[in-house]
């Protein structure tokens, strides 16, 4: 199993200022542990991340300390979607952890490849309780057997490993591939969005109306 180690420092200035000097903000705490406010260098973080992920434990050095944590939210800036903030657990290596692990599609699909289906995964992520020990990277989710339209793969189906507790409804869809829509789905489905701009357009010239309307009004009222 990859090792992931990351070094952190106190932080005692607001958050502002720490993202002003190109570092993360973020703060770890846990069961019997202080909570401490901590700043991350952005670049070597991101690139942790994209492997680490939520579902892996990461070796956080602190001072002269170590100790394994989980990431367990981040706040990102509503437009540019850049980090503002994290928030790290520290784990008792004895002490069961929830936490989120990513689904890993793979394979192909006939359905999808020969009967131009499209393909459909409304999870791409399960929610566990297990040991930290026992966590994993993610869970493969081969789509192989969905070779007609009829066939899905819901969580009951997924090979994970016992010691691994799945919180998710076991009877809960992650794939399955949607036929085709025939030619008449398909001049229904453009008639309908015609006849939307239409009544959109309609909408709009009756309120253009209607401030016209109101402009004159004002514009009386001035003359009087």
């Amino acid at each position: 199993m990859t090792e992931f180690k990351i070094t952190a420092e106190a932080r005692s200035e607001k958050p502002a200022k720490t993202r002003a000097t190109g570092k993360i903000p973020a703060i770890v705490y846990g069961k019997h542990f202080e909570s401490a406010s901590i700043a991350l260098d952005k670049i070597n973080f991101l690139k942790l991340f994209k492997e680490a992920g939520t579902s892996n434990l990461i070796e956080m050095s602190l001072d002269d300390k170590k100790f394994k944590t989980l990431v367990h939210d981040m706040q990102y800036h509503p437009i540019t979607r850049e980090i503002l903030h994290i928030d790290f657990v520290k784990v008792n290596m004895k002490e069961k952890v929830h936490a989120e692990i990513p689904l890993e599609f793979t394979g192909d699909s006939i359905a999808v490849i020969d009967m131009e289906g499209s393909l459909i995964t409304p999870v791409d992520s399960i929610e566990v309780e297990c040991l930290p020990g026992d966590l994993i990277s993610e869970i493969s989710v081969d789509i192989s057997v969905l070779d007609n339209f009829e066939k899905n793969i819901k969580i009951s189906d997924l090979n994970i490993p016992e010691s691994v507790e799945v919180l998710n409804d076991p009877e809960e869809i992650v794939a399955f591939v949607q036929e085709p829509r025939s030619e008449e789905e398909m001049e229904a489905l453009n008639e309908e969005v015609v006849e939307n701009i239409d009544a959109v357009e309609v909408e709009n010239k009756g309120e253009e109306a209607t401030a016209e309307g109101e402009g004159e009004k004002t514009e009386e009222k001035k003359s009087e």
